[in-house]
């Protein structure tokens, strides 16, 4: 049997594409920039009053470096909940009021239209939903005719 490979299609909603990888770049950006200036903060500080003092302050470069991994990865970890627990809400609500306004649409209220916020990214799915709504109604409304 012959399967079709399907191809990468990066077209499909464009516009949700990029909301997406803009909210998500700009985190990861931002906690690079983060770790970025917390190393420097590190780095700049005087580590002794000679090289001599620092050799024997300092054994290994892991040493120096241990506080700048730990707090670039807190930063990391932090900025990635913080990305798990707000960008699902943005696209979960208007899902919900979707389904919602679908419940009342399948109990027969076709004059029913689904409305969402001005920024809410599912704004062309309600739009196209309610297309469909109202197809369906002119079609009743002329078979009832």
């Amino acid at each position: 049997m012959h399967y079709k490979r399907k191809k990468l299609n990066l077209g499909v909603k464009n516009q949700f594409q990029i909301w997406l990888l803009v909210r998500i770049l700009g985190t990861v950006l931002l906690s690079s920039v983060v770790a970025a200036a917390i190393l420097y903060f590190y780095s700049s500080q005087e580590i002794g009053e000679s090289f001599y003092d620092a050799h024997i302050k300092i054994r290994r470069v892991s040493d120096l470096l241990l506080p700048v991994i730990l707090a670039g990865s807190f930063v990391s970890l932090l900025s990635g909940a913080v990305l798990a627990l707000f960008l699902p809400q943005k696209i979960a609500g208007p899902l919900f009021r979707i389904e919602e306004d679908l419940k009342e649409i399948q109990a027969g209220n076709l004059e029913k239209e689904i409305r969402l916020r001005a920024g809410d990214p599912l704004k062309e799915l309600a739009r196209a939903i309610n297309a469909t709504i109202l197809f369906l109604r002119a079609k009743i409304e002329k078979r009832g005719d």
